[in-house]
């Protein structure tokens, strides 16, 4: 009877070490990305057009929520009419996706922004 005694070990060498910083410094690029959205710098748009490498791997409902006033149920609605699931990242979205759901995040920021500017023309 032989025993298995070559049972593969898995030590926390340099594979391990550099995981982890990958995993970090995409965690931090992501922070960054969506801070960015949050502050207006960069647009939801922008993001899901050039689809960025630290943005790849996203889920495009985790982009969308990022912007200012966006939450679940909104976020819901609005891929609900692209037919794009919230779970599907930004990297695996097709181009023709990728177009539509930006000209009509753009068309959104455009009302928003007409509302906006109409409400503060109108005294309270």
């Amino acid at each position: 009877m032989q025993t298995i005694d070559a049972l593969p070990t898995v030590s926390p060498g340099p594979q391990h070490l550099r995981a982890l910083e990958r995993a970090n410094r995409v965690r931090l690029a992501r922070a960054e990305l969506k801070r960015r959205i949050a502050d207006g710098e960069l647009t939801a748009a922008e993001v899901i057009l050039s689809s960025p490498w630290e943005a790849a791997s996203m889920t495009v409902a985790d982009v969308l929520m990022s912007q200012r006033r966006w939450g679940g149920t909104r976020c819901r609605k609005f891929l609900a009419m692209f037919q794009v699931s919230e779970t599907k990242t930004v990297g695996a979205l097709t181009e023709r996706q990728r177009i539509a759901l930006a000209a009509q995040l753009e068309a959104h920021a455009k009302i928003e922004r007409s509302g906006r500017s109409a409400r503060t023309l109108v005294p309270a």
